[in-house]
């Protein structure tokens, strides 16, 4: 795979990535260097990448917990704390292996950890290759609301091996999927078609076809204030459930692509509704979706939770329903 480039980092692929991530340290001659990882890639992630990582620096290892529940201010804290007593620098540099909730809290750590050191982005999952890792968002959850509190920084380059899938169980596959789905909707045609009329569909060859069309709009758009809001679709009501659903007592939760895929296709409707999308076009969505994610539980006493998290989407602005803006 090519490598892509965005405005300021490249995006390499591969084998390839390693002699670059290799290049980097040697030529910014970084004091030390620091991973951070939670549970599950320091388990299934790191023993294959410290091998090919190949550097006379001084490493570190970080370890968070996994999860969305841990995407906060208190982690971001302790790994401040962690990087401070180990001596870390402003030539320090911070390297994510993990999904999406590692690279947003990391670089957000990053950029502002002693105003800001680099970072390097190694996403682990689906969705944080196609989507999390790139174009320069950062950040973390302010209780159950979704990445209210964050930066746009960029890392110093993005690595995307795709053999830290096979990592995977299949849901976190199909959440990634989701973000596919996006693009395919929004952009190409032809990603969506692949997904929903190819069942042998092998994934992985959809990715640098993702990273590119996101690449695409950010280096036009990187601070979301025009078309960049194309790639919010699904996301205000997505994010609104997938907060309600971490937060309650009863119900399971989500992972962020099954938001997102239930947030795609209520928007889908209320764009029918309001903006005359087409029915047969809604009717190919939601059919679509539910073939690869299932329905979501929701009721009408779930109605009211889920509006009221809709008020605090960090898309509202001076007043405006973030729905309007994202449909």
């Amino acid at each position: 795979m090519e490598t892509i480039k965005a405005t300021t980092y490249p995006i390499h692929f591969n084998e390839k990535a390693y002699q670059a991530l290799a290049k980097c340290i040697i030529e910014n001659n970084y004091s030390s260097v620091f991973i951070l990882v939670d549970d599950n890639t320091l388990t299934h992630c790191y023993p294959k990448f410290a091998p090919l990582f190949i550097t006379d620096k001084k490493i570190e290892i970080i370890q968070v917990d996994p999860g969305e529940i841990h995407k906060n201010l208190d982690t971001c804290i302790a790994v401040w704390n962690a990087m401070t007593e180990l001596g870390a620098d402003r030539k320090s540099v911070l390297i994510t292996l993990g999904g999406g909730v590692v690279t947003d809290l990391g670089g957000f750590v990053a950029s502002t950890f002693k105003r800001g050191i680099d970072f390097i982005n190694i996403p682990t999952t689906l969705l944080s290759m196609v989507d999390a890792s790139v174009g320069g968002k950062t950040g973390v959850d302010l209780g159950v609301l979704k990445n209210q509190i964050g930066v746009f920084a960029n890392p110093q380059m993005v690595l995307i091996d795709p053999e830290y899938l096979y990592t995977l169980p299949a849901r976190e596959i199909r959440s990634g999927t989701a973000e596919i789905i996006k693009y395919g909707m929004t952009h190409d045609i032809r990603l969506f078609n692949e997904i929903k009329d190819n069942s042998d569909l092998d994934i992985i060859d959809l990715i640098h076809p993702s990273i590119a069309i996101k690449n695409e709009v950010v280096t036009e758009d990187p601070k979301e204030a025009g078309i960049r809001k194309v790639l919010n679709w699904g996301h205000t009501i997505g994010h609104a459930i997938e907060s309600y659903f971490l937060d309650s007592d009863t119900k399971e939760n989500l992972t962020h692509g099954e938001a997102i895929a239930a947030g795609m296709v209520c928007e889908a409707y209320i764009s029918s509704k309001t903006l005359d999308f087409p029915e047969d076009k809604l009717a190919e969505i939601k059919s679509a979706i539910i073939a690869i994610y299932g329905k979501v539980a929701i009721t009408f006493d779930d109605f009211e939770a889920i509006m009221s998290l809709l008020k605090h989407d960090k898309k509202n602005e001076n007043g405006t329903d973030p729905i309007t803006s994202c449909c």
